[in-house]
């Protein structure tokens, strides 16, 4: 495995680090910027809705630059929003900081997301991908704990200046060690870029991508207040047990590396069954402890650890070119727009208990998604996986998979 897929993964954990920061600062955030939880949940979704609709556009744009490039100068607009957000007088500012990072951070995603598929060989695809995606479950298990008890004990703002930190430091390991490698392979104009999203089935793809994480982030958001206001845990307790939610995504997310390859749809289909469950489960158990933390570890394993599956679907229906990234993590991040907001409207209606409720309707929705590819193909019988520069290639039968997949590889 390359050395520079790892880099790339300590890029993305800076990235998602700022990206959780709120939803494990929300009371003290909301004193200091004199606005409601909600208004703080908003962020969450600000952040969310800045990604999908912006981030595509700022990949674009990058397009024709090298990619070591692309990925410093996202870094330097990435800290420029974290360095604002520290300073912000009132919400407005505050609010426009997690804009910018937003964009700068999902097309930081589908650039690195590319450069990693080429980096790889072909056969461990799916591992360097789990692998460059840890960088989104250290940032769960490490540097949302970390930016809470931060903000606990030096106030909120301090969390972003340790984020700035970690930023730099990334900016720096990617400096020394990306190679340097020319545009995207097969990267041309954006009409050819574009030429891919002509394919339906992609469309229904990246929609399962968005309700899985809509599933997920309805309780992810708002796990804090469920935790303290339901279950009855001290907030000093809380980043603990987000510490074991984020260790049962590390492990969540190695395992689906593991099977992303020959079961891509599979793993998505038990994943989302499991967490249908967990999440029933969570929103009838939420006011007994024990349960409650079993059930939350239960969504980390099977939540945003589908990231790997989910990638391998995308890239294998498309391509693996930067802007089909970009895109899907625009999706992806629909998924958190739809579940974090969604949740809030819960609370107001049907109280805390609300965005698990959300959460296990969105799972059941996910699963229906996935029908049309379970009835396409045997179950056992592994796609050809999507170089950099293949184009959309009509469905290939069960009879001559193996050839494609070995022509794929070869």
């Amino acid at each position: 495995m390359p050395r520079a897929v790892y880099v790339l993964a300590m890029g993305i954990f800076a990235m998602v680090t700022s990206e959780f920061v709120v939803a494990g600062l929300m009371p003290q955030m909301a004193v200091g910027l004199g606005v409601s939880i909600p208004q703080i949940g908003f962020l969450i979704t600000a952040f969310a809705v800045a990604m999908a609709a912006g981030g595509p556009f700022l990949a674009v744009a990058v397009l024709k630059l090298r990619q070591k490039t692309a990925l410093m100068a996202l870094f330097g607009i990435f800290l420029a929003g974290n360095v604002l957000a520290a300073l912000a007088p009132d919400y407005g500012v505050m609010l426009m900081a997690r804009i910018v990072t937003g964009v700068a951070s999902q097309a930081f995603f589908g650039v690195a997301l590319s450069l990693c598929v080429q980096l790889a060989r072909p056969e461990v695809r799916g591992r360097a991908i789990a692998l460059v995606m840890n960088g989104l479950m250290l940032g769960t298990l490490l540097g949302l704990p970390l930016s809470t008890l931060v903000g606990e004990h030096f106030g909120w703002r301090m969390s972003f200046w340790v984020i700035s930190g970690i930023t730099v430091l990334a900016a720096l390991a990617t400096f020394a060690g990306i190679p340097r490698l020319g545009r995207a392979e097969g990267g041309g104009g954006v009409r050819q870029e574009l030429v891919v999203f002509r394919n339906p089935r992609l469309w229904l793809v990246l929609s399962t991508s968005t309700l899985i994480i809509g599933a997920t982030f309805s309780a992810f958001s708002y796990f804090h207040p469920i935790l303290t206001e339901v279950t009855g845990f001290a907030a000093g307790t809380v980043p603990l047990l987000l510490v074991g939610y984020g260790a049962a995504t590390v492990i969540g997310n190695t395992v689906v590396g593991r099977l992303a390859d020959r079961y891509t749809v599979g793993v998505q289909l038990v994943g989302l069954t499991l967490n249908f469950l967990f999440l029933a489960g969570f929103a009838v158990f939420a006011h007994l402890p024990v349960p409650a933390v079993a059930l939350m570890t239960g969504i980390g394993l099977v939540g945003v650890t589908m990231n790997p599956a989910m990638v391998t679907r995308v890239q294998r229906t498309g391509n693996a070119r930067p802007l089909v990234n970009t895109v899907h993590s625009s999706f992806i991040t629909l998924g958190v727009i739809v579940g974090s907001s969604g949740g809030g409207l819960a609370i107001n209606s049907f109280g805390l208990r609300g965005p698990l409720w959300l959460g296990a309707a969105l799972a059941v929705i996910g699963v229906g998604t996935l029908v049309p590819d379970l009835l396409r193909r045997s179950p056992t019988a592994p796609e050809p996986f999507a170089s950099v520069t293949d184009h959309p290639e009509p469905a290939i039968s069960a009879a001559s998979e193996p050839k494609a997949v070995c022509a794929a590889r070869s």
